[in-house]
C-alpha cells in the first residue's frame, strides 16, 4: 500500500492542476497580507466600530494572529474549489486517459487501487492545509508580529498571547478534516464519470446548494440543517469561543468523519462493480 500510495501521490503532483492550489495560496495570501499592511488600521477600526464608545482598545490588536484569523476565514470558503480540482481527477483522470485497464491487470485489486488513491488524496488536501497555515500564520507573524486575538462574535472576546498558537493549530486541524469531505465527496462523483470536469463542478455544486439551505431561515431547511454536512465545514470556529464547547467540536468531528468514512464507502462500492473494459 505504501508503495500505491507513493505512486499516486506521483501522478498528483506532476499534473499542472496540482500546483494551482499551492499557487493560488502562495499568490493570494501575500496579496492579503500586504493590503491588510497597509489598510489593516481601518479594517481594526471598522470591526471595533461598535465596541470604541465604551472599550479602549490597546496593544498590537493588527497583529500576525488577527490576518491568520481572517485569512483562515475568508480563504476556506474557497479551498473546496481547489481541491475539487484534484480529488475530482483521481479516478475520472484514469479514465479520460484510458489506463484503467492497464491499471487493473497488475495484481492489486481495486479495493487497494481505490484506497490508495483515496489516502493520496487526502494527503494532498492536508498539504495544502498545511501550506495555508505556513503562509497565513508563519508569514503573518513575520510581518505584523504578535499580540493578543480579538475575535468578533455574539460578544467581543480578546484572547492572550499564551492562549492563541494551540487554538490555531486545532483551527488548521478542523479545517483539513472538513476539506477531507470535500476531496471524498469529489472523489465519489469521480468514480462516477469519464471526465474530471463533472466531479468538480458537481462536488461545488453541491456544496453551492448544501450552504444555501443551511442559511436559508424557514422551518423546512432549518429541519434538514442538521444532516447537511456543509452545515460543519466551519468546526474551527468553535475552538475560538470562550469557553470552547468541546461536545459540540467532538459531534461535529464524528459527523465529518462520518461523512468522509460513507462517502469513500460508496465509492468502494460503486467500482468494485465498474464495468471498465467496455
Amino acid at each position: 500500500m505504501y508503495t500505491l500510495v507513493k505512486i499516486e501521490l506521483y501522478k498528483i503532483f506532476r499534473k499542472w492542476r496540482t500546483s494551482i492550489g499551492f499557487a493560488a495560496i502562495g499568490v493570494l495570501v501575500p496579496v492579503i497580507q500586504i493590503a491588510m499592511y497597509f489598510q489593516g488600521e481601518h479594517y481594526l477600526q471598522f470591526i471595533t466600530r461598535n465596541f470604541s464608545d465604551n472599550f479602549v482598545f490597546v496593544g498590537n490588536l493588527l497583529n500576525g494572529y488577527l490576518i491568520a484569523y481572517f485569512i483562515l476565514g475568508s480563504l476556506t470558503i474557497h479551498i473546496p474549489f481547489l481541491i475539487a480540482l484534484v480529488a475530482g481527477d483521481l479516478l475520472a483522470g484514469e479514465a479520460t486517459a484510458g489506463t484503467y485497464r492497464m491499471l487493473i491487470t497488475r495484481p492489486v485489486s481495486r479495493i487497494k487501487l481505490v484506497s490508495a488513491k483515496f489516502i493520496a488524496g487526502l494527503i494532498y488536501t492536508n498539504l495544502l492545509v498545511l501550506w495555508l497555515a505556513v503562509i497565513s500564520l508563519g508569514v503573518g507573524i513575520m510581518i505584523f508580529g504578535i499580540g493578543e486575538l480579538i475575535v468578533f462574535k455574539d460578544a467581543i472576546i480578546i484572547f492572550a498571547q499564551n492562549d492563541i498558537l494551540w487554538r490555531f493549530a486545532f483551527a488548521y486541524a478542523f479545517a483539513a478534516l472538513s476539506m477531507s469531505v470535500v476531496c471524498s465527496l469529489g472523489f465519489l462523483f469521480s468514480s462516477l464519470v469519464e471526465n474530471a470536469i463533472g466531479p468538480i463542478v458537481t462536488t461545488m455544486t453541491v456544496i453551492i446548494i448544501f450552504t444555501i439551505f443551511s442559511a436559508i431561515n424557514i422551518d423546512f431547511f432549518r429541519t434538514i440543517k442538521p444532516y447537511l454536512f456543509t452545515n460543519y465545514l466551519s468546526t474551527w470556529h468553535l475552538v475560538f469561543d470562550d469557553p470552547v464547547n468541546y461536545d459540540e467540536i467532538i459531534k461535529n468531528c464524528l459527523v465529518l468523519t462520518g461523512h468522509i468514512l460513507g462517502f469513500f464507502g460508496i465509492t468502494l462500492f460503486l467500482f468494485k462493480r465498474k464495468d471498465i473494459l467496455t
